[in-house]
C-alpha cells in the first residue's frame, strides 16, 4: 500500500525523497524491520493472551526421557498467528498489492495458515487427540496448490506478460540454458511442491528454533534469488529467465527473515512458544510457491535440504520398519527416532547443539543454491 501511496504522491506533488519507494532493495529491507518489529513487539502480547487461554503444547510420551521435553509441556503454541502477523502485514505494506506474484504468496501462506490453524484449534482448544484429520488437512493443501497451479497454467498474463512463453518452464541447477517442460504436468507438479514443501517444514519444527530458524535461512537465499530474476541484468548475466514481475516477492521473502528473526527472539531454546502447525504449515507453503513463482523449483531440495532429509527420514523409517515386519514378523527401526533431529536427540545431542548444527547445515546449502547459478 505505501508503494501505491508513494506512486500517487510522485504523479500528484513532488515530495522529497518519495523516490525511494520505487526501489525494491528499500521496500524489501524496510518489510524485514517491520517484520522483526512486529514479532518482537506483538510477541509477548499474543504469547500471554495463548497463556491466559491455556493455549499449550501436549507433551510428547515417546520424548519424556529425552532432553528437556518433559518441560516443555504447557508452553504456548499457535504461537505461528505472530509469524502470520509478521509476514502479510509488511508484505502487505510494503509490497505492490497489486502485483499477482505477491498475490499469490500472500494468499498462499494465509490459506495454509488457517488449515494450520484449525489444525492446531481442535487439537490445542477442542482436545482432538490428533487435530485436524490428516485427509482434510491433505485437501486444505491440495486445493491451495490447486489454485496457484491452474492460475498459473491458464492465465499466466495475470502475473506477466512474458510468462506465457515459459508458463510449464523450470531451470536446471547447473545447467547452462537449460530448462525443462513439464508440459500438463506443471499443475500436479505444483500441488505436490506446495503440498511436499508445507509438510516437510511442518515435519521439522520439532525443537527449539530449530524450524524458524532453517526457514530464515532458506528465505533470504529465496529472497536473492527472486531479486536476481525479476532484474533484466543479473537475469541475463547468469543466464536464467527473466521474469519482471518476481522482483516484487523479494519483499515477501525478505518479510519472512525479518518474521524468522523476530519470532526465534522467542523461540530460542529455551522456547517461550511454539509457532505450532499455523505457522509452519503456512511457512512451508511460503517456501514452496516462492520457488514456483520464480521457477526454481528443482532448487527446492538443495535450498530446503534441511526440511528433504527431514522428510526422506520419515519416509524411510515407515518403509523400513513395514519391510522388515513383513520380512522377518517384527518391524525393525531404521533410525532411533524420526525425524531426524529426533535421531540425535535420542543419540546424546543437546537439543542446542543439534538446531546450531543444521543452521550450518542450512547455511552451506544455501551457499550452494548460490553457487549453482555459476557452476554451470
Amino acid at each position: 500500500m505505501f508503494y501505491q501511496l508513494a506512486l500517487w504522491l510522485r504523479s500528484a506533488i513532488d515530495v522529497p525523497g518519495i523516490n525511494l519507494f520505487q526501489y525494491v532493495t528499500f521496500r524489501a529491507a524496510a518489510a524485514a524491520v517491520f517484520a522483526l518489529l512486529i514479532s518482537v513487539l506483538v510477541g509477548p502480547r499474543i504469547i500471554a493472551a495463548l497463556r491466559r487461554m491455556q493455549i499449550g503444547e501436549q507433551a510428547k510420551s515417546e520424548l519424556q526421557s529425552v532432553g528437556q521435553h518433559a518441560s516443555k509441556a504447557g508452553t504456548p503454541t499457535m504461537g505461528g498467528l505472530i509469524v502470520l502477523a509478521a509476514v502479510l502485514i509488511p508484505t502487505l505494506l510494503w509490497g505492490n498489492v497489486l502485483n499477482m506474484y505477491v498475490v499469490a504468496a500472500v494468499v498462499t501462506t494465509a490459506l495454509l495458515g488457517a488449515v494450520g490453524f484449525l489444525d492446531d484449534y481442535l487439537k490445542v482448544v477442542k482436545k482432538y487427540p490428533n487435530g485436524l484429520i490428516g485427509k482434510y488437512k491433505i485437501v486444505g493443501q491440495v486445493t491451495t496448490g490447486l489454485l496457484v497451479g491452474c492460475s498459473l497454467y491458464f492465465a499466466p498474463e495475470w502475473y506477466d506478460a512474458d510468462l506465457a512463453s515459459v508458463t510449464t518452464l523450470t531451470t536446471v541447477p547447473f545447467e547452462k540454458l537449460v530448462n525443462f517442460d513439464f508440459g500438463v504436468l506443471y499443475i500436479p507438479l505444483v500441488i505436490f511442491i506446495i503440498t511436499a514443501t508445507s509438510n516437510a517444514v511442518n515435519l521439522t519444527d520439532g525443537l527449539d528454533g530449530l524450524c524458524i530458524g532453517t526457514v530464515g535461512i532458506s528465505a533470504l537465499t529465496l529472497a536473492v534469488i527472486a531479486y536476481f530474476s525479476g532484474n533484466a541484468f543479473f537475469a541475463d548475466y547468469l543466464n536464467i529467465m527473466h521474469l519482471h514481475g518476481t522482483a516484487e516477492l523479494t519483499i515477501f521473502a525478505a518479510a519472512i527473515v525479518g518474521a524468522a528473526l523476530g519470532f526465534l527472539w522467542y523461540n530460542a531454546y529455551p522456547a517461550q512458544v511454539f509457532m505450532g502447525d499455523t505457522g509452519s504449515l503456512a511457512l512451508g507453503g511460503a517456501l514452496g510457491v516462492l520457488t514456483v513463482l520464480i521457477k526454481k523449483e528443482f532448487l527446492l531440495p538443495i535450498v530446503g535440504g534441511v526440511f528433504f532429509a527431514e522428510t526422506v527420514s520419515v519416509i524411510l523409517q515407515v518403509l523400513w520398519f513395514k519391510y522388515t515386519r513383513k520380512r522377518f514378523g517384527e518391524g525393525r527401526r531404521l533410525l532411533k527416532m524420526a525425524p531426524l533431529h529426533h535421531h540425535f536427540e535420542k543419540s546424546g545431542w543437546h537439543e542446542s547443539k543439534i538446531v546450531t548444527r543444521f543452521y550450518i547445515v542450512a547455511i552451506l546449502l544455501a551457499i550452494i543454491t548460490m553457487a549453482s547459478f555459476k557452476v554451470r
